[in-house]
């Protein structure tokens, strides 16, 4: 007959195991997200980062300026919307993918801009397939930046 400590050690047994392969689900990457209400773009962006694994927490922001003032993007990076994620600013139609990698790198960075509104980012372009053609920068709060990604 099993002994509860043999089911309790078999269970965690499992459970690691399951880790290890992938069939235990990561639990969705949160991300505060302000944007204009009005804004289609920014909400095709939020559909992109729900559809690859985060869970935004969206504030329809009327005064944008103001609050990347508080926040400290500086100006030569802005776009129309701004997240939160980690101790990191997102600004603009920054990919998910890229996102993911700044929290598994940690580098020395205040976050990732996307400038503008670019053509073919996600939640400016027709479709998922049709991104590319734009750049992803890290910046620090002195506005300096640096090549991150190229789409």
């Amino acid at each position: 007959m099993l002994s509860r400590r043999g089911f309790v050690a078999g269970v965690a047994g499992l459970f690691i195991a399951g880790r290890r392969t992938g069939w235990a689900a990561a639990a969705p990457t949160a991300i505060t997200v302000y944007k204009s209400r009005s804004c289609g773009c920014c909400a095709k962006w939020v559909d992109h980062l729900t559809s690859q694994g985060f869970k935004p927490l969206v504030h329809d922001e009327e005064e944008m300026d103001r609050l990347k003032d508080e926040l400290g993007v500086p100006k030569p990076v802005r776009s129309c919307h701004t997240a939160l994620v980690g101790e990191y600013l997102i600004e603009g139609h920054v990919p998910a993918a890229d996102i993911r990698k700044l929290l598994s790198d940690r580098p020395k960075a205040r976050g990732l801009a996307v400038p503008g509104m670019p053509a073919g980012t996600p939640g400016m372009a027709e479709s998922e397939s049709a991104i590319g053609g734009f750049e992803v920068l890290a910046f620090q709060s002195d506005g300096s930046t640096r090549s991150f990604a190229r789409h």
